[in-house]
């Protein structure tokens, strides 16, 4: 893994911070040719009371499961967010990369692949293997941060055996 990489997860982790959902703080940042182009984290629309504004989380207060009726919620998605940014901005997000703190749900992968995202970098896992099936089919790279990880401690190794 190349230094960009570790960097934007970083940053993606800290706009995670910045989310008002009492459930679950996801963060995105959505990066070309090494370039931020959007950020986006969980939460409220504008207008519209964050959770941590009305009190409670609808979802837990109807006992709904991660990863079923996204839809129940007052919180738009990080991705979602990010994505819906750059469309106010005028600005493509054809051929980026999306960093996120989180495996996109299966609404967030449909917009994910319509918006031309390449590449979607996550740290954690999320319960929607649907997502997974259909970048996929898609041809979007959905990658683990931690593969990314293992795969630079086996070139350090053998970056240190060539310079011995």
């Amino acid at each position: 893994m190349d230094k960009w990489n570790k960097r934007f997860m970083d940053l993606a982790e800290h706009i995670a911070t910045w989310s008002s959902c009492l459930r679950r703080q996801v963060g995105a940042i959505v990066v070309k040719d090494k370039r931020i182009m959007t950020t986006g984290y969980n939460g409220a629309p504008a207008g519209v009371k964050t959770c941590i504004e009305k009190g409670f989380c609808i979802r837990n207060e109807k006992n709904i499961s991660s990863g079923t009726h996204a839809e129940i919620c007052y919180a738009a998605h990080a991705e979602q967010n990010a994505i819906i940014q750059a469309a106010k901005e005028g600005i493509s997000l054809k051929g980026c990369v999306l960093y996120c703190t989180h495996q996109p749900c299966v609404v967030c992968a449909k917009m994910i692949i319509n918006a031309g995202i390449k590449e979607v970098i996550y740290k954690d896992g999320y319960p929607d293997e649907f997502s997974i099936e259909i970048c996929k089919e898609a041809g979007v790279k959905l990658t683990k941060f931690e593969e990314l990880e293992k795969e630079d401690k086996k070139k350090i190794k053998v970056y240190k055996k060539i310079a011995k």
